[in-house]
This record gives structure tokens, C-alpha cells and sequence, in this order.
């Protein structure tokens, strides 16, 4: 099966697809679309995506799913091994919540402090910096909540990598983008983020 890939390098969104896919060898065909460049705004991409945004999966029949988690819980009902997503109700609900957590309280006020306090979204939205500050302190909050998480076990959500590790390591990742790091005062994340940047699908 050709699976298409309508990708943007350096967005954290269409890197979590490519992350998920290197992890579980799933060959993935990439698509082009930079966003700095304009190119989600085009006329033809949105005929791809009537939002404009990245990633989207072309799937084989020409049909298109959009929104980088939906795809990947796609992509592991057809392909549930090497399982990244949990094999049974409990560890579904450990790797789900730690997913939804990261995604609100990190991922999202991530995104706000790169809208709202970096040059390049001048002239592109309206910037509240205060906003963006606000968010960075809401960052640096989960920073923190995550050190104390992982201070007694390797991977977030289980005893094992999964895609809440991805979701995360994607999130703090792209926050470099608007000088969000993790420093040496938050041991346990810094060796964790370490380990997940290590793994080979830390560069697909």
C-alpha cells in the first residue's frame, strides 16, 4: 500500500507522523508543504486540506485523513506491532491520558509562545506577547510536573515506549523554536528527552 504523506519538516504535527511511522517501519512517501513559503495557504493545497494545515495522509484509494494522532491510531489498526498505543484497556487508557495531557498542557501553550512572542508571526496574526509569556510560565509549569513523573521510571506513561513518549518528545522538541529548553535543573525530563532523542526515529 503507497501512503502519502503531505508533510512540513519542520512542524511538530506532521513529525509526529514520521516519528510513529519510523517506529514501526512503516515507509511513508513525503509530500512537501512549507509553511514559511506559504504553501498551506495555497489554492492547492487547500483542495488537499480545507483548513491548511499539515500533516495529511493520502491513503491508497486517493482518500485523506487528516490530524496527526487520528492518523497514527490509523495506521495502528493495520499495523498494531511493534504496539505503541497500548494492547489492553489499561495500558490504552495510561498511554491515552498521558497523550491528552501533553497535548493541552504542553504541546498547545507551546505553539501559543512561538505564535505570540516570535518574529516570524509578525505580520501573520496578531501577536499578544504578554500571552505568549503567560503560556511560557504554563510550559515551564508542565516541565517541572514531568521531572517529577519521570524521577522513577524510563518512559511517561508505561514501562515502555510508546506514543505519549512521541507526543512529548515532539512538543518540548519544537519548543526550542521560542527558547523553551530543558535545563539541568529538571534532571529526570533532561535524561528522558536525551534517551527519545537517541532513538533513530527521533530523525525521520
Amino acid at each position: 500500500m503507497t501512503l502519502k504523506l503531505y508533510n512540513s519538516a519542520f512542524a511538530p504535527s506532521p513529525r509526529r507522523v514520521r516519528m510513529y511511522a519510523a517506529e514501526k517501519g512503516i515507509a511513508l512517501e513525503l509530500i512537501e508543504v512549507n509553511i514559511a513559503e506559504g504553501a498551506t495557504r495555497s489554492a492547492d493545497f487547500l483542495s488537499v486540506n480545507s483548513l491548511g494545515e499539515t500533516p495529511v495522509l493520502e491513503r491508497e484509494d486517493g482518500s485523506r485523513v487528516t490530524e496527526s494522532l487520528a492518523i497514527c491510531r490509523w495506521l495502528e489498526e493495520l499495523n498494531p506491532e511493534p504496539n505503541l498505543f497500548g494492547d489492553d484497556a489499561e495500558e490504552r487508557l495510561a498511554i491515552n491520558r498521558y497523550i491528552d495531557r501533553v497535548m493541552f498542557r504542553l504541546y498547545v501553550p507551546t505553539t501559543e509562545v512561538f505564535r505570540h512572542t516570535h518574529e516570524f508571526w509578525i505580520g501573520r496574526i496578531e501577536q499578544v506577547p504578554a500571552f505568549g509569556e503567560l503560556q511560557r510560565k504554563t510550559v515551564r509549569a508542565e516541565y517541572v510536573a514531568l521531572d517529577t513523573a519521570l524521577a522513577d521510571r524510563e518512559f511517561l506513561a508505561r514501562d515502555r515506549f510508546s506514543m505519549a513518549d512521541i507526543v512529548a518528545f515532539t512538543s518540548i522538541d519544537f519548543g526550542k523554536v521560542a527558547g523553551l529548553r530543558v535545563g539541568d535543573d529538571l534532571p529526570a525530563l533532561k535524561r528522558w528527552y536525551e534517551a527519545i532523542r537517541a532513538r533513530p526515529s527521533a530523525r525521520a
